[in-house]
């Protein structure tokens, strides 16, 4: 008997991406799974049932019953758990971090879990980087959010009746996010510049064109972890790097905050008294909103005006972009079921594997991921 794969219409609130894509579909079709797609799993996304159907899909309303393996955007609610089978495999983005609760419940449940956000930064595990597909949308959708609430134009424009000059852009922190946001600037006609913790982000910036920003001491040459993310600083260095980007902040027209700990609040990187330094019509996109905020002024889902500077706190901005969204995350997930269902269209986990080890949360009834098996205890 084939596999069943499920693909629900998201649940959660501002979530406007889906796990498949006809093309997706397609390939589970062809690797002889039958694939279940909720009426309507694909509208917010530009895809219409008729397209799934076309691609070899079933729709139905109720998809979770009997699923082998469910895909989705986001964690499943307390009453999606129910439908779901004992030994079925749920990918999604976990956020077992915030989720701990949740997470525990899968397990009870019997269910195995694997959190696409934790696939580890190696060669071979590129392809299933849903923080990459994801964070590359994010840094470019928050420059054109930026250009949409600054009312100056972004590049350099000579008229009879006098010049108009660039608009200065400001990224801080660069993982995919900061260099999409760098490189889409440049594209606008902006003069860039960008900092990190890491400096070896130095000449990625410098090869965008951008200028590099950052307080270098023998501290900043370790502050990369082994996974490739932004390590913690210490205070000392933080209030040296504080005073630099004081000073190039209160000469920004736009600063794009980008920074995130995995697992912990983002840290403060633009406090109240450096929006005060900024002039009126400045804009500031915090894409750390969701995770406590990068600007000390931010709030989640609004937009605010402090003093005539613009502070834009959207949810979820990858979803802004739906169609492309869905598109790259349902090629991740694709790229993750060909490693786990072997040619004959069998469910073949490798529990040693190195991206399986990365990403499952729970097996056998147990929380069974490193950071995480202190929760089922």
């Amino acid at each position: 008997m084939s596999l069943i794969i499920a693909v629900p219409k998201e649940t959660a609130d501002y979530e406007k991406r889906v796990a498949a894509s006809p093309d997706t579909v397609k390939k589970y079709v062809g690797m002889s799974c039958t694939v279940r797609v909720q009426s309507g799993a694909g509208l917010t996304s530009s895809i219409s049932d008729d397209q799934y159907t076309a691609a070899g899909a079933t729709i139905a309303n109720d998809v979770l019953k009997d699923a082998d393996i469910i895909l989705k955007v986001q964690a499943p609610s307390a009453e999606e758990l129910k439908s779901i089978k004992r030994g079925a495999v749920l990918a999604c983005i976990f956020n077992p971090y915030q989720n701990a609760d949740l997470m525990k419940s899968c397990a009870e449940a019997g269910i195995q879990v694997m959190a696409m956000e934790l696939v580890p930064r190696i060669t071979r595990a590129q392809a299933m980087d849903v923080l990459s597909s994801q964070s590359n949308l994010a840094g470019y959708k928050a420059v054109l959010d930026a250009t949409e609430h600054f009312n100056r134009a972004f590049p350099m424009m000579m008229t009879a009746a006098g010049t108009v000059p660039p608009a200065r852009v400001f990224i801080m922190g660069v993982g995919v996010a900061g260099l999409q946001a760098i490189a889409t600037a440049k594209r606008l006609g902006a003069i860039v510049s960008a900092t990190d913790v890491r400096a070896a982000t130095k000449e990625q910036v410098q090869s965008l064109g951008g200028t590099f920003v950052m307080v270098e001491d023998e501290e900043s040459k370790a502050a990369e972890t082994s996974g490739g993310y932004a390590k913690e600083m210490s205070d000392a260095y933080k209030a040296k790097q504080a005073a630099l980007v004081s000073e190039t902040i209160a000469k920004q027209d736009i600063v794009i905050t980008t920074a995130l700990i995995p697992g912990r609040k983002a840290p403060i990187l633009v406090t109240k008294a450096m929006v005060e330094s900024m002039k009126p019509g400045s804009v500031i996109v915090d894409l750390a909103v969701e995770q406590g905020g990068n600007c000390e002024l931010s709030k989640v889902g609004e937009i605010v005006n402090h003093n005539g500077v613009i502070i834009v706190g959207h949810r979820n901005v990858p979803s802004r972009l739906a169609a492309n969204a869905s598109s790259l995350y349902s090629k991740n997930l694709q790229n993750l079921l060909g490693l786990i269902i072997d040619k004959d269209g069998n469910l073949a986990i490798n529990a040693e594997d190195d991206i399986i080890k990365g990403i499952a949360l729970t097996r056998d009834g147990a929380i069974i991921h490193p950071n995480f098996n202190g929760a089922s205890k």
